[in-house]
């Protein structure tokens, strides 16, 4: 692989060894029998049970909709015990409606602004682990698919379709 990361290559392969890359990028790479991001690497033949969720929202926008909910519902009642609800004017209750709407603008700039991770769970080992976990929808398919094609190729021990390459069964005449 070259330094600007523009094209990879494939490992070279020992003869009789399965080890066809089918993703690599930097710190990812998936081959028929191995998945290694970063330092960590997992057998494809022991990882089980694979799912995908989404990650937690961003903690910056979370806590700016909880505290400006929280000042909002405080004034609400500062202005609900005083009788300041009462002298208000219609466009007073316009203005104060719309401002009672701002977590709601916040939670969806915030879900815009830093959307929630793509995540990759799977069992290995007998313990659930996060395998995988990306900002980038097209990397996280990308990878999930060369996942998916590698357990495939270690279930049917093989590129080749398992009925097209087996022997058909004759009766003895």
């Amino acid at each position: 692989m070259n330094r600007e990361g523009a094209t990879t290559r494939p490992q070279r392969t020992v003869p009789g060894a399965r080890s066809t890359l089918l993703y690599a990028r930097p710190g990812i790479i998936v081959t028929v029998d191995r998945f290694t991001v970063g330092r960590t690497s997992y057998r494809v033949a022991d990882l089980t049970h694979l799912r995908t969720t989404r990650g937690p929202h961003d903690r910056i926008a979370v806590r700016a909709v909880m505290i400006t909910s929280a000042m909002l519902g405080g004034v609400g009642l500062l202005l609900g015990f005083t009788g300041g609800l009462q002298r208000l004017t219609a466009g007073a209750y316009l203005i104060l409606g719309a401002v009672f709407l701002l977590p709601a603008a916040l939670a969806l700039v915030g879900d815009r602004w830093r959307p929630p991770p793509h995540e990759l769970w799977g069992w290995h080992r007998g313990a659930e682990v996060l395998l995988f976990s990306a900002d980038d929808e097209r990397q996280f398919g990308q990878v999930t698919r060369a996942l998916l094609r590698a357990r495939e190729v270690n279930r049917y021990g093989g590129w080749a379709d398992p009925v097209a390459s087996a022997d058909p069964w004759r009766p003895n005449r």
